[in-house]
């Protein structure tokens, strides 16, 4: 990894981590890209460098947080579905559910859904079909996991994976 590639995600992450700090004392309309570049100690310019909004800010920690877990859970299938990471995808999400809350308690539910479109949705492909399944299943656990952050993730991630099985197995 080059020393460039490095920078510039710490500085995606210094920037990430100063609108998460931001975002739990106040509005995400009530913060400022001033207050954001202060508390992350980086000017405006690199913060317009990389990120167009505050929302693009959390979208890229969404990702950031899910490509991170599932690289260092070696799983097979990273940016498409996978019955057999099932399990993992909820346990993911549930070590960041205050992370989510948060997201969800700022009405920026739509980052979340832009983000797990970024990750399942393949962009290289012109294989209609495949186009087609992936956006069915992200579609369909970014259902699930929308109503489980709804209800405060009340279930496990071992039961939110069997929900997920049961449903599959029951439209077969």
């Amino acid at each position: 990894m080059s020393a460039n590639y490095r920078k510039k995600y710490f500085l995606k992450d210094c920037i990430a981590e100063a609108l998460i700090e931001l975002l739990q004392i106040k509005p995400i309309d009530k913060i400022s890209i001033d207050e954001i570049v202060q508390k992350a100690g980086i000017g405006r310019a690199t913060y317009y460098r990389n990120f167009q909004s505050k929302q693009a800010v959390l979208t890229y920690t969404l990702v950031r947080h899910w490509e991170t877990n599932a690289e260092q859970r070696n799983l097979a299938e990273r940016n498409s579905f996978d019955i057999h990471n099932a399990l993992a995808f909820f346990e993911i999400n549930y070590m960041i559910k205050d992370l989510l809350s948060l997201i969800y308690s700022q009405n920026q539910q739509h980052t979340l859904q832009e983000a797990f479109y970024t990750i399942m949705v393949p962009t290289g492909t012109e294989n209609k079909t495949v186009r087609y399944r992936e956006s069915f299943y992200s579609s369909g656990l970014y259902g699930l996991l929308d109503q489980w952050i709804k209800f405060g993730f009340q279930d496990t991630p071992q039961e939110m994976a069997q929900t997920l099985v049961d449903i599959i197995e029951k439209s077969i």
